[in-house]
């Protein structure tokens, strides 16, 4: 069995821990927790920091627990925040908790010897009263103590309600509960997670003098300081109605060769010696972007499927000039519609196209891609003009054969200047 520690020392996961954490590891296997954010229906790309470490957990030989924050998420996190949060009724809570659960599955194992659990602290504290609470496990923790970490002391000038100032009782008591009730040794987290994580191993040592320990990883950042995690337009999220396949694959495959080698480390499951390799070979020429490639292959076909990885390296060879016609006939709607997003586009009606329409009237008069007949004639007499990634004549006509996914026309007029035509 790997060392949990050393596994995240290489590949530079290891931010801080409490003293006794590596002998807790040479003891035997291990019970650990990471707590989710449920405050959105998907986990974003960010979260896969915290996802690939239980992975790692898992993959060394321990036994991972993934909370889920029911009804932490009705309180609000103050760690790395500027602002109260807006907090959330417990349905929706309800259907954020399950399709992040169901995201979670992707990545660890719920069978086998240290089969992966997912718990839920709404089931523990539903019942737990205001008064017990502030009597049983408020009174073993002194306001200095909590006045004193990082995320209370950082939103003191500009005020911060009661509701937030407890949340770190409140995952001290997570931790203190899944040391009682399942055994759990560690909590896991990120580094601005650290206040609240020790709150906890506090809170177990003054409770029942027990033992527990800690362990964060460094929040990922990108090489010029910029979050990771975050595009052009927004947050990346692992569900594809948010973030689409091919927009994940994207956002993967456009890491700077700065960031590579660093994410290889923390989301490739590849050995130590692979990823070197890799580097070596990737180090003999950058621009064939091998890192970036291999990333986007191993994180698209988990967090989607190996078939949607195929569909969007299709869809991107398209759109940069090596794809097929074949290919390009070969994408779905939804695809087409990413790999197009902002191309100018024009609708016309499918029965122009079923009676057979003449490569003229359709780059001029239907769709209005170039400004003249005139203009038209010059570009195909250049042989600049496309359907379809093939290139047509003046004589050519358009039919329903040329229709991708029964709905799209792609014309193109030299490289890079393409035109959507829309066909209803």
């Amino acid at each position: 069995m790997n060392n949990f520690v050393e596994e995240l020392r290489w590949r530079n996961m290891l931010h801080d821990m409490t003293p006794d954490t590596e002998n807790l590891f040479n003891q035997g296997p291990v019970t650990g927790y990471i707590g989710f954010d449920p405050t959105a229906d998907s986990l974003g790309i960010g979260n896969m920091v915290q996802v690939m470490t239980l992975m790692h957990f898992q993959r060394t030989g321990n036994k991972p627990i993934a909370l889920v924050g029911g009804a932490t998420g009705m309180v609000g996190d103050p760690s790395g925040k500027s602002a109260e949060r807006n907090l959330l009724d417990i349905d929706q809570l309800n259907y954020n908790l399950a399709c992040q659960r169901k995201q979670l599955e992707n990545f660890l194992d719920f069978e086998g010897e240290h089969a992966a659990q997912i718990v839920n602290n709404y089931d523990w504290f539903k019942e737990f009263g205001f008064l017990e609470f502030i009597r049983d496990v408020g009174k073993h923790i002194s306001v200095n103590y909590m006045l004193a970490k990082d995320s209370v002391k950082n939103r003191l000038e500009n005020g911060m309600s009661f509701t937030e100032f407890s949340y770190q009782l409140i995952q001290g008591y997570d931790f203190y509960y899944l040391w009682k009730n399942h055994n759990c040794q560690i909590q896991l987290g990120g580094s601005d997670q650290w206040g609240n994580i020790t709150t906890g191993t506090e809170l177990v040592r003054r409770l029942e003098s027990g033992q527990v320990s800690a362990l964060t990883t460094p929040l990922i950042k990108k090489a010029d300081g910029t979050k990771f995690g975050k595009s052009e337009g927004g947050n990346i999220w692992l569900d594809p109605n948010r973030t689409s396949p091919y927009k994940f694959y994207q956002f993967l495959l456009n890491t700077a060769d700065a960031d590579v080698g660093n994410y290889m480390r923390v989301f490739s499951t590849k050995t130590k010696d692979e990823i070197e390799a890799l580097e070596a070979e990737h180090s003999q020429a950058p621009h064939l972007r091998l890192m970036q490639n291999e990333l986007a292959e191993e994180l698209t076909s988990r967090v989607h499927s190996k078939e949607d990885y195929k569909k969007a390296e299709v869809a991107s060879q398209v759109l940069f000039g090596k794809g097929t016609s074949e290919a390009l006939m070969s994408l779905d709607s939804a695809t087409v519609l990413d790999v197009f997003e902002g191309v100018p586009q024009a609708t016309i009606a499918k029965s122009q196209v079923e009676a057979g329409c003449d490569i003229m009237s359709l780059l001029v008069e239907n769709t209005g891609f170039l400004k003249s007949n005139g203009e038209a004639r010059r570009a195909l007499k250049e042989n600049s003009i496309s359907v379809n990634k093939t290139k047509v004549a003046d004589q050519h006509s358009v039919t329903s054969s040329d229709l991708i996914d029964g709905k799209y026309i792609l014309l193109q007029r030299g490289k890079k200047n393409y035109f959507l035509v829309v066909v209803e």
